[in-house]
Parts: C-alpha cells; sequence; structure tokens
C-alpha cells in the first residue's frame, strides 16, 4: 500500500510519546513493505533540521518537513477570546503548507493518509479535496478532555473559566471534524467510548502503542536501588502539572527523610522554576537526558502521577518494556492493560502514593517482580510487529469501504 502519514511535528529525534508513535508507526509499516511518505510540520520550539537520525530508515521513506511558528503570544491569546476556534488548534495552519500539502497530493496517488492528531486535521477539506485515498484519523487524546480535566485542578476561577472555554471550543470543533474522516484509530477503549458518546460514526478501532521490544535491554546491575524518577516532556502542560503536584507534595518526605530515596525529573522543556525544587543529593532536576533508555534502565521506579490528560501513555510502555516499577494514577495507566499489584501500582492520592513509595522503596525483590510481569505485559501486547499487522488489516477494510 501507498501511505502518507501527516504529522504536526518532525517524530525525530523520538524524544517524546507523540514522536515515538509516529517513527514506531512508521517504521512497522515499512518493515512489512510498505511505501510510506510523511509530511511533517517543523514548529519553531522544537526546531529539528530536516533529515532522518535513524539509519534504517535513510532512503526507506519519502521525507518532507517544513517549518512553522507555533508560537504563543499574549495578542494572540487575546485576540482568540473573540474567536469561536481555540489558538491551540489555529495556531498549526499554515496556506504555505497546504500549497505544499496539495502538490504531494497531484504528484502521488495515495491508498492511505493518516492524520497524526488534531492539529492536522486543519489540512483536511484539502486532503479530500486533492486525493481519493481513504482518510484515517488518529486520535493520540481526545485534545478538549485534556483542556476539561486542567480546568479542574485550578483553583483560580478566571482560570478555570479560561480553560472549560477552550475545552468548550476544542469539543465543538472535534465533533464537526472527526465525522469527516473515513475511520479513527484510538489507543484506548474509553477514548472510543468518548468518541461514540460524541456522535462520531465512522469506524473506531483500538491499536495499543507500539514498541520495538528488541530496543529496550536490561542490565540491572546498572540500577540505582531505591530510586524514583521521571521521564516525560514538560512542555505538555499535563505533564507539568502533574510533576509539580508530586514535587510540592513530597518534597519534604525525601529531603527530610519519611522517604529516604532519591528522585530524579528528567525530559525536555522542564522550565527553570523546577530550579528551585532541587535538594543537595536528595531531589535531581537533570533536563534533558541524552539517552533515554540508558537514564530509564540506571533508575528502578518510574512515577506517573498524571492528573489530567488522556490517551494511552508512551512512558509508560516504555517503563514497562524496561521492566520498571511503576506507580503511576489511575488516569496515567489509562488504557493499558495491568493488573494494580501486579504489572503496576496505582496510587490516586497523596496518602496512596506515600504507601506505594514507602512499599517499593523498602522491597527491592517486590520492585523486580512487578517489572518483569510488566515486561511480559508488554511483549504480550505492545509489540510493533503484532500492532502493525492489526493496523494494515484496518487500512484495508477501510479501502474496502
Amino acid at each position: 500500500m501507498k501511505i502518507l502519514i501527516l504529522s504536526h511535528r518532525v517524530p525525530f529525534p523520538q524524544n517524546g510519546g507523540y514522536a515515538i508513535v509516529v517513527a514506531n508507526t512508521i517504521k512497522g509499516l515499512v518493515n512489512t513493505g510498505h511505501d510510506v511518505s510523511l509530511v511533517a510540520l517543523n514548529a519553531k520550539r522544537n526546531n529539528h533540521e530536516s533529515q532522518l537520525p535513524d539509519e534504517d530508515l535513510m532512503g526507506k521513506i519519502h521525507y518532507r518537513a517544513y517549518d512553522i511558528d507555533t508560537t504563543i503570544t499574549m495578542l494572540g491569546v487575546a485576540a482568540n477570546l473573540f474567536r469561536k476556534t481555540s489558538f491551540n488548534v489555529d495556531r498549526y495552519y499554515d496556506p504555505e503548507f497546504e500549497t505544499l500539502l496539495v502538490r504531494e497530493l497531484r504528484n502521488n496517488d495515495y491508498d492511505i493518509i493518516q492524520f497524526e492528531g488534531l492539529f492536522v486535521s486543519l489540512y483536511l477539506p484539502a486532503v479530500r479535496k486533492h486525493s481519493k485515498a481513504k482518510l484515517i484519523y488518529r486520535a493520540h487524546n481526545i485534545e478538549n478532555q485534556i483542556w476539561w480535566r486542567l480546568s479542574q485542578q485550578k483553583i483560580d476561577p478566571f482560570k478555570k473559566s479560561y480553560l472549560r472555554m477552550h475545552a468548550r471550543r476544542i469539543k465543538s470543533y472535534e465533533q464537526q471534524k472527526l465525522n469527516k474522516f473515513d475511520a479513527i484509530a484510538v489507543f484506548t477503549g474509553q477514548d472510543k467510548s468518548t468518541l461514540q458518546e460524541y456522535g462520531i460514526n465512522v469506524p473506531i478501532e483500538i491499536f495499543p502503542v507500539g514498541l520495538r521490544l528488541e530496543k529496550y535491554v536490561v542490565d540491572i546491575r546498572k540500577t540505582e536501588f531505591p530510586s524514583l524518577f521521571f521521564l516525560g516532556s514538560l512542555d505538555w502542560l499535563p505533564n507539568r502539572e502533574g510533576v509539580e503536584w508530586f514535587l510540592d507534595n513530597f518534597i519534604k518526605d525525601i529531603t527530610e527523610g519519611d522517604l529516604p530515596v532519591k528522585l530524579y525529573i528528567a525530559g525536555n522543556d522542564i522550565p527553570e522554576r523546577f530550579d528551585d525544587y532541587e535538594a543537595l543529593g536528595k531531589i535531581f532536576i537533570q533536563g534533558e537526558v541524552d539517552n533515554a533508555l540508558e537514564f530509564v534502565n540506571s533508575k528502578s521506579i518510574m512515577i506517573v502521577p498524571l492528573l489530567s490528560g488522556g490517551g494511552m501513555r508512551v512512558k509508560i510502555v516504555e517503563g514497562m518494556a524496561m521492566q520498571k516499577c511503576i506507580i503511576s494514577t489511575s488516569l496515567g495507566a489509562e488504557g493499558i492493560n495491568f493488573k494494580n499489584g501486579h504489572d503496576i501500582m496505582i496510587a490516586n492520592n497523596r496518602n496512596e502514593f506515600f504507601d506505594a513509595i514507602h512499599r517499593c522503596i523498602t522491597d527491592e525483590e517486590l520492585c523486580i517482580q512487578l517489572g518483569k510481569n510488566a515486561r511480559l505485559l508488554a511483549e504480550k501486547e505492545h509489540d510493533i510487529n503484532v500492532v502493525t499487522k492489526n493496523l494494515v488489516k484496518f487500512y484495508k477494510t477501510c479501502c474496502k469501504g
């Protein structure tokens, strides 16, 4: 099949959940013999060069990237107050990119065009007009839920009202846009149910996050026990909010000895104010690490204190593949077929997190067994080869329709 992937960011390097999912999808499709093209927006804040660092993909896909400035300005936010759409979506529209995309469609006859998330759905009318391909939407999140759940965490009435306004606008946009696709791929059963409740009546199928599991090599000799860690991009608001909540609630326990364990925070786009949380020999704000898997291997207990957001958390699936003991909120582990206390430990408030951490840092055998169980679950349900095979079946079904 001839397949075009449309992405709102360049998925190289794979330094975040979105990039990992998009890149692994491309690799899975290429490895199964399909002709794959990638057209990506390259947001100014990401600033990645238009090249593929993955040598195994060089020469195997057709690739174009287009630079776009998605910077949010106070003037832009203020102006958006008087519109019916959300600035968070609108900032990804660029007429010159649309022209480039139309040229791509005129020069190629695609069987499938997959839109990776809501931000590239802005180009759906142009794509529909200039291509006979079946158009697939992949919902990385139910975008309005992120804003709504963020609003629930706010005390300030203006911030709460502002976030709810954007949630309503994005929900309205999702409801009127998604039925115009030929089919939708989601990561979780919860997301499928939500879209159906919204009145989305095109075919919707569930495909979990897929990983190339051979990349995830564990060397327990290099693992510090006990140690807590968080790894994720803090330019994504739910991650930032969750980490702040965790630090505010546990900084004294970690620094004053009730929880005798070191905490490492790593990821890209960590705000400078997080440096204030550092505590000598106890809490380490490391920023972006050179090798994410080496970092994960070197620590023993992954924390995922997610209070808002949606979809399936790629970093949890990666943690499972690396045999990590994982403590997550129910929301953070949403969509993963876990058994609480067997593959993942669930904690939804401060007391539950405290008890789970205390139990894990005092019982290394428990941590090791949880990690082994998590790896088995990853092998059973998150192998990219199996996920890709099912995705291609879905494509073929859509093409028959």
